[in-house]
């Protein structure tokens, strides 16, 4: 069994996800690239029960915060999913690997699309 860690940049938040993701993917969103602060973010979805974390995460429209020093880390869904920000793995780089591209209509133009299935908006 796989176990990779991840924290926030202070190191207030630490989290763990067991296994196998069920997904990764690439996002060019508004939201995605305002709270990053980037053009894209890198993403993977594990399972709800795959996932533990332990320090104070504060919320804003479900998307999980370091308090002290305000590193987004994961998004709390209403499913059984828990999505995580790549970039707040402990081990880089990773053996993770995007499998698609969600709002590819926000893309930059100087970025070339991955060989991966694209979506316009949200992946169906």
């Amino acid at each position: 069994m796989v176990i990779r860690s991840g924290s926030c940049l202070c190191g207030q938040i630490q989290y763990a996800v067991k296994d196998v993701p069920l997904r990764i993917g690439l996002c060019h969103c508004a939201d995605c690239r305002k709270e990053s602060g980037s053009s894209f973010v890198t993403f993977g979805v594990w399972p709800r029960h795959a996932f533990e974390s332990k320090g104070e995460v504060k919320y804003y429209q479900g998307r999980g915060f370091c308090p002290e020093c305000g590193s987004r880390v994961f998004n709390e869904s209403e499913g059984n999913e828990i999505e995580i920000r790549v970039g707040s793995l402990d081990m880089a780089p990773t053996d993770l690997e995007p499998s698609y591209e969600v709002w590819v209509k926000r893309r930059e133009n100087w970025l070339s699309p991955l060989d991966l299935p694209q979506y316009e908006e949200d992946r169906p």
